[in-house]
Order: structure tokens, then C-alpha cells, then sequence
């Protein structure tokens, strides 16, 4: 690699996660001393939450602003960007440093690597790593959103919560339902309040629900109706879409040995964030082992300390500062003027539309997010 420095700090995600790391190390590692390498799979960041409005309205244009260039986040120009996908670590347990092998065999050494390849998503949100296969899964998306009589969506989280919404605003008089596997949308972190209000705003729009039903194999494009794992039938289905949660990103960290992940392939992590047999590599976001909701507000709790922990390391002091976990929130939209939050301190509340709007439903952040990677 470039630069005039010795020894490297390695990076891989440039999501939300991996691109707010990066800013700050930027501002606080001697560029005499340590290369920053930020690793990701496109020269950009994509704006995640923006995706499910992307996918089915053209006339956002979102492709045009909540894709952003990684070229900005660097202060002073301490640090670069670099596209490709890693394979696999080379890092023995205990032993300081290692190396992450690329796609293409180039092998990248490390003093320090901090893992923020977030989640796997399937459907519409699940953006082709190779920058030139997103526009035209994103146009092959909206072709099918707008052809579609009767859309079925499987997964009563927040995505499929949120894309039901998109497909509303566009499209009012379409066909829509929701499939979930629980009795009540979402989960039951999140409280009875905000679960039956959305369910309540979706059901006016003429949203449809099957609850306590799966679909477990999504038809090919073309196929028309849909049978649940219980045995009913939807047979006007023309568009079923996959809004399952998502998977950590983590096939590569195989490459450390079976106990680096746990069964479900999250990362297996320390309270400093460092995991269990490799102390110079740190790990956040959606990878890690922890009991809580994956989401980007977490970051918030998560940056800092791997920020701290990794100046720490490198200046030879053992990290010190834990994870002690984060409040729960989220807010999720209902099409671009209504949804609803909730927070998880004082016991629980919820806020609706006006504050989803404020927020959140009007533009997904997308203003922010550019402004934060410096655009």
C-alpha cells in the first residue's frame, strides 16, 4: 500500500459503522506512523435505511444522493480508501498484527484491523456488492414494484414494515401483506404500544396481515401465488419480496478458527470489543455477539470505545474502556409522512407521525449522512 508509514490500521466496512471509525482515527493516528485503510466492497457508503424508498420509487432519485463517495471522511487526508472484498485473516492467537487477503490474493498487513462489515440482507435491500451491478438491481426493483397487482411481503420487521409503506405512497390502490412469523409486528423488545400502533396506521392504508404464518422459499420472479407453511393459499401473489432481518456479514472471519464466531455468525467479542484470542483485532456494529436490536443508533455507544481501546493498543496500554450495552430506539416510517418511535428509557414510550416525519419519513436522513461522510 501507499504512504510513507510502517505499519497499517486496517478497516473493513465502509458502512455506517466502518466509515464513523474511520473519521475518527483519522483525526487521532499519527499519519507518520500508521497507514488507515479503509476496505469496502464500493468506492461509496450507501445510506442502508434510504434503500427500501430506492428500491421502489424512481422519482426519489435516491440513487443520485444517498450513495456517497468514501473520499471525504479522512481529516487532513490521513487515510485512504480502498474497493475490494476481503476473504479471509491471516492472524495466529495472541500474536500482535496479521494480514486480510483480498478477493483478488493481494494481502493487506495489519498492526490493528477492526472488523465493520455489518449485515447480509436479502430482497430489494440486499445492494450487489460490485458497484456496477446496484443500478440495475435497483431499476429491476422498481419494474417489479410497478408491475406487481398483488405485492407479499415476507418479514413484519421494520423493513418490511417500511417497504409496505413505499409501496403505498406510490402505489394506493395495490394489493399489499404482510407475513410475519410473530404474533404482532416486529418483536417484543419494542412493547405492545408501538407494535399495534403501526399495525393500526398500515391496516388504514389498506395494508393486509397474516400473522403467526412463514414463507420459507420465495418464487421466482413470474410465479404467480404463494402457499404459507401452514398450508394457505394467497393466490393473486405476483410479487413476493423477502424483508427478513439481516445476517452478519461474516464469512470471512471463519478464516480464525471456529471460536471466533458464535452459531448464529456473529463475532464473539470482548467488553472492549476485542475479540476473545486476537487482541489487535476490534469488531462493531451488526457483526457482534451481544443481546441487543442491530441498528445504526447503537454505533453511538459502540464508536467510541473502539476509537479509545484502539489509540490505546497502538500506544502499548491494554484497552480499558467496556461496552456496556445502549438503550433501545428505533423509528420506523410509514411511506414519507407518518410512522412511529420508540424509545426505551423512563419504561418505554412512543412517539407517532409527526416525530417519524420530523426525523426520519421525509428524507431518511439521507441530508445528514451526506454531511457526515462530507458531501
Amino acid at each position: 500500500m501507499s504512504g510513507k508509514a510502517e505499519q497499517n490500521v486496517v478497516i473493513v466496512g465502509g458502512g455506517f459503522a466502518g466509515f464513523q471509525v474511520a473519521k475518527q482515527l483519522s483525526k487521532k493516528l499519527d499519519a507518520k506512523r500508521y497507514n488507515l485503510i479503509l476496505i469496502n466492497s464500493r468506492s461509496y457508503a450507501v445510506s442502508l435505511p434510504a434503500t427500501v424508498r430506492l428500491v421502489v420509487d424512481a422519482e426519489s432519485k435516491l440513487e443520485e444522493t444517498s450513495f456517497v463517495k468514501l473520499d471525504r471522511i479522512y481529516a487532513n487526508g490521513n487515510g485512504e480508501t480502498k474497493v475490494g472484498v476481503v476473504t479471509s485473516i491471516e492472524a495466529q492467537p495472541g500474536v500482535p498484527g496479521g494480514a486480510v487477503v483480498l478477493a483478488t490474493g493481494e494481502r493487506i498487513s495489519y498492526a490493528v484491523l477492526i472488523l465493520a462489515t455489518g449485515s447480509k440482507w436479502t430482497g430489494p435491500s440486499g445492494l450487489p456488492e460490485n458497484e456496477d451491478d446496484v443500478l440495475p438491481f435497483v431499476t429491476a426493483w422498481r419494474h417489479k414494484f410497478a408491475k406487481a397487482n398483488h405485492v407479499v411481503i415476507v418479514g413484519g420487521g421494520a423493513v418490511g414494515i417500511e417497504l409496505a409503506g413505499e409501496v403505498k405512497d406510490l402505489y394506493p390502490t395495490k394489493k399489499v401483506t404482510i407475513v410475519h412469523g410473530g404474533n404482532e409486528l416486529i418483536n417484543a423488545t419494542y412493547g405492545s404500544s408501538l407494535r399495534k400502533g403501526l399495525e393500526k396506521r398500515l391496516r388504514v392504508r389498506g395494508v393486509q396481515f397474516m400473522f403467526n404464518e412463514y414463507i420459507d422459499d420465495i418464487p421466482e420472479a413470474g410465479v404467480v401465488g404463494i402457499t404459507t407453511r401452514s398450508g394457505k393459499h394467497i393466490s393473486d401473489a405476483d410479487l413476493v419480496v423477502s424483508a427478513r432481518g439481516g445476517r452478519p456479514n461474516t464469512d470471512y472471519v471463519t478464516s480464525l478458527g471456529e471460536d471466533a464466531l458464535n452459531g448464529h455468525g456473529f463475532v464473539k467479542i470482548k467488553p472492549t470489543m476485542q475479540l476473545l484470542n486476537h487482541p489487535s483485532i476490534f469488531a462493531l456494529g451488526d457483526i457482534i455477539e451481544w443481546t441487543e436490536q442491530k441498528q445504526v443508533a447503537k454505533l453511538m455507544w459502540h464508536v467510541p470505545v473502539v476509537v479509545t481501546n484502539v489509540v490505546g493498543f497502538l500506544n502499548g496500554v491494554t484497552p480499558t474502556k467496556k461496552y456496556a450495552g445502549a438503550p433501545e430506539m428505533i423509528v420506523i416510517t410509514n411511506g414519507r409522512k407518518g410512522g412511529m418511535g420508540y424509545f426505551g428509557f423512563f419504561g418505554g414510550f412512543t412517539l407517532g407521525d409527526w416525530f417519524a416525519w420530523l426525523v426520519k419519513s421525509r428524507d431518511f436522513m439521507v441530508s445528514h449522512f451526506r454531511k457526515d461522510l462530507g458531501y
